[in-house]
């Protein structure tokens, strides 16, 4: 059986990893970095957000658009779903919680000259704001740190005052010949970190969030 959305636009809409009640689709972009770019060509035309209730067939648009502002991709933890709206007009980014159907709730915001858009995203268990950048990275909520990085390494989880990456690894390749050899292997591994950048732990594996909420190491 098909069932149809309240509301149907042809959006393609995507998972919330660590629950299964929402999901959501964007309007148009949701790299927050995009802003700065759009300023420099007379502003950006805006975009909205929508959750999709597969509970009810309910879609909730927390903001109508307006120009120059945008969103982040949504993020589950500690009950609520979260977002990040970049606004250049107020020159600002702004996390909100947000339940469905009601009102969002402003939990804290920041100045756009004070934090780098690039890759700025919600990571859970507990929600951190984190933007990544080349070799960087730098958590700036709820704690502000920065930790240095290899460039095949993304900040993946932050928990319990540590700090874990996701890290690609590729073996036996040939870069004469530009291509794989018999011992070629590709694989990722997982480094836990310090907020002084301090490498706890390394082991092999990949992370990833089960609908219940927990994390898995595969």
């Amino acid at each position: 059986m098909i069932k149809h959305f309240e509301r149907i636009e042809g959006s393609f809409i995507e998972k919330i990893y660590g629950q299964e009640r929402l999901a959501y689709a964007h309007s148009d972009s949701s790299d927050l970095y995009a802003l700065a770019e759009w300023a420099e060509r007379g502003g950006y035309p805006g975009s909205v957000i929508l959750f999709y209730d597969y509970a009810n067939g309910a879609v909730y648009r927390p903001f109508r658009k307006r120009k120059n502002v945008l969103y982040s991709n949504p993020a589950f933890a500690d009950g609520a779903y979260w977002f990040l709206q970049g606004d250049y007009g107020k020159r600002k980014v702004t996390l909100f919680s947000y339940h469905p159907g009601e009102k969002p709730a402003e939990v804290t915001s920041f100045s756009v000259d004070e934090v780098s858009l690039y890759n700025l995203r919600i990571l859970g268990e507990k929600v951190h704001v984190v933007s990544q950048n080349g070799e960087t990275a730098e958590c700036v909520y709820p704690e502000r740190f920065t930790l240095s990085l290899t460039p095949h390494q993304t900040v993946e989880l932050i928990a319990d005052g540590r700090v874990y990456l996701e890290e690609w690894v590729e073996e036996g390749w040939d870069p004469e010949n530009d291509c794989a050899t018999e011992k070629y292997r590709f694989y990722h591994k997982v480094v836990v970190k310090d907020f002084q950048g301090n490498t706890l732990s390394e082991e092999v594996g990949s992370i990833t969030q089960a609908p219940d909420g927990t994390y898995w190491i595969s």
